[in-house]
């Protein structure tokens, strides 16, 4: 009989405890070991959210951290993309009067919300405590197609830009140029498993190479510690794009040689691990980023949505026995 096998994720039962770390006069990151980070930029008049977090009774230890720094009302939250681990707690901001996301966000939460929801919170059940809080799926209230400016006061702007399909289709990155720090979602991660299960990875590529062309000093990774420094960011981007290119060159051989699904995953299993095997949430991030490369280079072009169910499923070829 086939054993029953669970995510890697359900193994990760140890609390991470973000810290509130400053980035630059009226920037802010609230950064895990290896969770997804978030962060704020404290504005003259309103302060502005970047991401918020899983759930609202998390988001309200995000509210904490903030209200410790000043007491500026929360207007507005950005998202950088959808995912429920980054967007599930915004409804725990009270005075938020505006959402804002690119339209390649606001056409996946149409298109896959809710079966992302309900995905996710069977791949990562420490990151939803309190889920029976969530009010429902987190729309934007304002959309974007490539690039839109956000004032903050006194001649500072938050710049908010969709470089590319990457991540997700919908990737927005949060640049304040005045002090070079980037907020780069999921587009970019540091020393931490990269997340392709919704991706387009043979687009990522040159939405990295975007990235790496605003010269960021100071980024917010998706996952990881924040990188200081212009030589810092550039290698987090290079290391991100890697991985993504060791997915790929390891998939399309399988391919080549008439490999299964699960035999293209054996290919890049063994491919990856020397270099990437030691990451967070790699064990938990390859199978779901195997699946995805297979698919896009057989032709699919858009990710097929992801549900509990298809979960399981996938689990069970790659990692039952």
């Amino acid at each position: 009989m086939t054993a029953t096998v669970s995510f890697a994720s359900a193994s990760d039962t140890r609390e991470q405890k973000p810290r509130l770390q400053e980035l630059a006069p009226g920037a802010y990151g609230y950064i895990s070991d290896f969770d997804p980070n978030c962060g704020f930029v404290v504005g003259d008049e309103q302060v502005v959210l970047i991401d918020t977090r899983p759930t609202p009774r998390m988001a309200r230890d995000f509210l904490a951290a903030i209200r410790s720094v000043t007491d500026k009302p929360i207007r507005t939250i950005v998202l950088t993309h959808y995912h429920a681990v980054r967007v599930m707690g915004a409804s725990a901001f009270d005075e938020v009067q505006e959402i804002v996301a690119s339209n390649g966000t606001l056409d996946w939460i149409r298109t896959r919300g809710q079966a992302d929801f309900e995905s996710e919170v069977g791949r990562f059940p420490r990151l939803f405590a309190g889920v029976e809080e969530i009010p429902g799926l987190t729309f934007p209230t304002t959309v974007f197609e490539r690039e839109m400016t956000l004032p903050l006061g006194d001649g500072r702007e938050l710049r908010l830009m969709a470089l590319g399909r990457g991540h997700s289709s919908g990737d927005t990155v949060a640049w304040l140029p005045d002090s070079g720090v980037l907020f780069a979602g999921d587009v970019v991660e540091n020393h931490c498993g990269v997340y392709a299960g919704d991706a387009y990875i043979g687009d990522w590529a040159g939405t990295l190479d975007a990235v790496r062309a605003l010269k960021p000093r100071v980024l917010v990774p998706g996952r990881g510690a924040v990188l200081q420094g212009e030589a810092a960011c550039a290698e987090a981007i290079g290391l991100t794009k890697d991985f993504l290119s060791t997915l790929l060159d390891s998939v399309r051989t399988g391919i080549a040689a008439g490999d299964t699904l699960k035999g293209c995953f054996a290919r890049a299993e063994a491919a990856m691990t020397p270099r990437f095997g030691g990451w967070p949430v790699f064990q938990h991030v390859l199978p779901f980023d195997v699946s995805r490369a297979y698919d896009e280079l057989r032709g699919i072009e858009h990710p097929v949505v992801w549900t509990a169910e298809r979960d399981r499923e996938l689990w069970q070829i790659l990692r039952g026995t």
